[in-house]
């Protein structure tokens, strides 16, 4: 099993967005700001799911990366830590789904 985390991958990212490395595509997507960012988290999640509705684990893989990626960017840009949505998914495990979703504001 793999080492690798997504603190490492926060960190990664945290160093690349904001270095003046011309040959950082981490840099250049935030450059494009949180909308651009946005759509190509949904590009990738699209993908993702189409991979999994095809049964094809190696591309699951693949595009499931991409996803955890474009995530991270995508939290960067708007300055939301790993840290603050993990604290968001423990709140939500003292309590059922179900609890949980009846919780939520109306919309």
């Amino acid at each position: 099993m793999s080492e690798f985390s997504l603190d490492d991958l926060a960190a990664i990212v945290k160093r690349r967005a904001y270095s003046d490395d011309a040959s950082s595509y981490t840099a250049k997507l935030m450059a494009k700001g949180p909308a651009r960012i946005a759509k190509k988290f949904g590009e990738e999640a699209v993908e993702a799911v189409i991979a999994a509705v095809e049964g094809d684990r190696d591309a699951l893989v693949s595009e499931t990366a991409d996803v955890l990626y474009h995530l991270a960017v995508l939290l960067e840009s708007r300055g939301v830590a790993f840290d603050a949505v993990f604290a968001e998914l423990a709140r939500r495990t003292g309590q059922t789904g179900l609890e949980e979703k009846a919780s939520r504001p109306a919309e």
